[in-house]
């Protein structure tokens, strides 16, 4: 993908924020799912961008994860994969595949994926009620 994608983690309370000027949508969650849940936006942005990435949507997804480092301690991972592993927890969003390996899972669990688009910023936004702190950059956190 040629565009930066921001990750920032945001706690659970106010989660959604007033819609930004270039979509006045609200983010509402596309789907309920136990543990994890996706806006309509940001199913939006992951279609485009499986587009140009040449993903097909039946077999590959976005995988979202966790690993460690970043100021907090934890940072967030995200990427596209052709296919899911042995383990995944693979969620449905209005035909996207989400994938979450078991360890991330642990920290994913009741994360909510958005995408912000302002004339300031663009990328997802990790809203994790998990996050007890995060840093001042907004890409990693602890719980």
């Amino acid at each position: 993908m040629s565009n930066m994608v921001t990750i920032e983690s945001k706690p659970a309370e106010g989660m959604f924020a007033a819609p930004s000027p270039v979509d006045s949508k609200p983010a509402q969650p596309a789907a309920p799912s136990q543990g994890l849940q996706v806006t309509e936006r940001a199913i939006k942005r992951i279609r485009i961008a499986m587009a140009k990435e040449e993903i097909s949507p039946e077999e590959g997804g976005l995988r979202l994860g966790v690993m460690g480092g970043g100021c907090s301690g934890l940072s967030y991972s995200i990427k596209f994969d052709t296919q899911p592993r042995e383990r995944d927890r693979i969620y449905d969003f209005d035909g996207v595949r989400v994938f979450v390996d078991p360890k991330s899972f642990l920290y994913l669990h009741g994360m909510t994926l958005d995408y912000e688009e302002t004339l300031m910023r663009q990328g997802f936004n990790f809203i994790n009620p998990n996050s007890t702190r995060s840093c001042g950059c907004g890409s990693s956190f602890s719980s």
